[in-house]
């Protein structure tokens, strides 16, 4: 099996155009592909990229936003150098990250946040779809303050329980939420990209959406209570 992965991982079509067009990864033409449907990052644009390693949504979001952006990038994994994007190299959820983040911006609010990220993998279904669906709400509550008003925001999750309760918590905070799956993404993938459009930041204000999706798993019985409370305390990774 290790085998066969790794031959179709040689013959990927989008990893050979990655390759060819100087991408670092597959993943780029993901983010062009909903680039080129939603408009999400404009000229001039100040651009976050969570999850950024190896650099791939950093190169087209300076593509994008042009000589006039700013783009910023955060992961666990340091990545090379890309001309016109400041890269951090922390956990988005840490407090520390968090303020070197905003220093980066020099206080200024932010145009499009871009999101690529998901945890490690246990392997147990249920725990990582718990892990995930935390992990893009921690991103949210973060991120939002320093979204500007109109700002759009697109996020990776994947298809399984509690996917709709997030939705609904979001979509009080934006004129447009969507999902889409860009063409670049494996067949046999099970995620998708949350594309949210327009940024409302006076509605639900101040209210976290982590502590609303949790509401959810406290309800649960409790011979959960121990898988919960694993799952609150992951640390972000990038899955490789």
């Amino acid at each position: 099996m290790a085998d066969r992965w790794a031959d179709s991982h040689r013959k990927d079509a989008w990893r050979k155009m990655a390759k060819n067009s100087g991408y670092r990864a597959r993943s780029a033409f993901k983010l062009i592909q909903i680039q080129k449907k939603f408009n999400l990052i404009r000229e001039g644009d100040y651009v976050l990229d969570v999850g950024s390693h190896p650099g791939g949504w950093s190169q087209v979001s300076v593509e994008f936003a042009g000589d006039g952006g700013h783009v910023v990038g955060v992961d666990l994994e340091p990545c090379e150098p890309v001309e016109g994007c400041v890269f951090i190299v922390g956990d988005i959820t840490d407090l520390d990250t968090q303020k070197r983040t905003i220093e980066a911006f020099s206080d200024s609010m932010i145009n499009a946040i871009v999101s690529d990220i998901s945890p490690n993998l246990t392997g147990n279904w249920s725990r990582d779809q718990i892990i995930s669906l935390q992990l893009v709400a921690s991103v949210f509550d973060f991120s939002l303050p320093l979204l500007c008003p109109g700002g759009n925001f697109v996020t990776k999750i994947f298809q399984g329980e509690g996917i709709e309760k997030l939705i609904q918590l979001v979509k009080p905070r934006f004129s447009t939420v969507k999902r889409f799956s860009p063409e670049a993404s494996r067949n046999s993938s099970s995620e998708v990209y949350l594309v949210c459009k327009n940024h409302v930041p006076w509605k639900n204000s101040g209210i976290s959406i982590l502590s609303e999706l949790n509401k959810i798993y406290t309800s649960e019985d409790d011979e959960d209570e121990d898988t919960e409370k694993s799952a609150i305390g992951f640390r972000l990774h990038k899955a490789k």
